[in-house]
């Protein structure tokens, strides 16, 4: 089951990450932050991603350095791309890089600085209650409708799921085996299956010659 909150932050930033999580625990709102909810011996990445998925909102502790980080801009993509909202909590005044504009440009900021922080983490924890409760209408509907159109699940084999993550790691990287085992558990057909992984690559052009690829190999016998 997914949490309210996401929260996504660079290493140096990780006081400031764990005291917003405390702050919005403490008024009821479920959170999920890395490394505290990691479980032992669990892949970081597919944890990750899960957590990104299933969550309702995405908080992002924006400072120069998670501005630079590249797991902080993956995370904030992986966001966008799961149609998650992101709401960026800036401890610095900056402006977002090149790499992270394109996510955030159109999100809403909230500050927090100068200090002390105690003040700003009460505007955000107020903020993110608002969104939550908006979106709580919105997200019973999806789930009712997931789970009306829900299907038995087909069986691939190994063979058939490795030549899948072979076609899609150029376009993801080492998410493809992850991403490919966990939607051929719910994919009732191969041309769905191929379908669920086009729709991870966000750019047209790479997405049509994933699934232009896919449909050149040998399909599952019936």
């Amino acid at each position: 089951m997914g949490r309210d909150v996401f929260v996504s932050y660079s290493v140096p930033d990780r006081g400031c990450a764990f005291e917003l999580t405390a702050r919005l625990e403490a008024r009821g709102i479920t959170v999920w932050i890395a490394p505290r909810d990691i479980s032992p011996a669990a892949e970081w990445a597919a944890e990750i991603i899960d957590a990104i998925a299933t969550a309702r909102l995405m908080v992002l502790v924006f400072s120069s350095h998670s501005n630079l980080s590249p797991q902080v801009r993956r995370e904030v993509e992986r966001a966008v791309h799961k149609q998650v909202p992101v709401l960026p909590f800036r401890l610095e005044d900056l402006v977002p890089s090149k790499s992270l504009e394109y996510f955030l440009s159109s999100q809403h900021w909230l500050d927090g600085f100068p200090a002390p922080r105690e003040p700003h983490y009460d505007r955000l924890c107020a903020h993110v209650t608002v969104l939550l409760n908006a979106a709580g209408g919105a997200a019973l509907v999806t789930q009712a409708a997931v789970a009306a159109t829900s299907v038995a699940a087909a069986t691939f084999s190994a063979p058939q799921l490795q030549s899948l993550e072979k076609q899609l790691a150029p376009h993801i990287g080492p998410l493809a085996q992850h991403l490919v085992r966990r939607a051929a558990q719910s994919a009732s057909g191969w041309e769905q299956l191929i379908q669920r992984l086009a729709a991870e690559i966000d750019a047209d052009a790479p997405r049509r010659q994933f699934v232009e690829a896919c449909r050149r190999l040998p399909p599952p016998a019936p």
